[in-house]
């Protein structure tokens, strides 16, 4: 299966662990193509680096092609700010587009408790792995035929 590995680029070093873990158990997996410009830096120079990603190298829109592109999208939501099992805005709008798509969503972690959009990822009914890679099979993904063709979405 092919999975786009979605999170905070915070986490860029984990990503690319879990991708290679992935990668072991039989999956091609995908981080953003800016994923080595992350490695080594602190918190903050990651942040600094994803505003300019963002905003001068439409990051948004370049990993939304790769999500496109895979079977399904891998949450890697980790305790960060505070909260438990994290999930940013930018992770948010990744769970959404993978849901338009019909990609099948796995969460690593159990769903935050984000009073604002805990609803809205209850909704798309991801499969929550509970750190457990093997958890990811086949069988969870979905078959559905779209009243709207995949080329009005694009």
């Amino acid at each position: 299966m092919k999975i786009a590995i979605c999170a905070s680029m915070v986490f860029t070093e984990k990503m690319l662990e879990i991708k290679k873990e992935l990668e072991k158990l039989g999956h091609s997996a995908v981080v953003s193509s800016f994923a080595p410009a992350y490695i080594d830096k602190s918190t903050k120079e990651k942040e600094k680096l994803t505003v300019y990603h963002k905003n001068e190298k439409d990051a948004i829109r370049e990993f939304y092609k790769e999500i496109k592109k895979s079977d399904a999208i891998l949450v890697l939501n980790y305790d960060r700010r505070g909260i438990k099992n994290y999930i940013g805005g930018n992770t948010l709008m990744e769970i959404g587009f993978a849901h338009i798509l019909y990609k099948k969503i796995f969460l690593l972690n159990p769903i935050p408790k984000i009073e604002y959009y805990k609803s809205e990822i209850e909704a798309v009914k991801p499969v929550i792995i509970n750190s457990d890679l093997s958890k990811i099979k086949c069988g969870h993904l979905k078959t559905v035929i779209p009243s709207v063709s995949e080329e009005s979405l694009s």
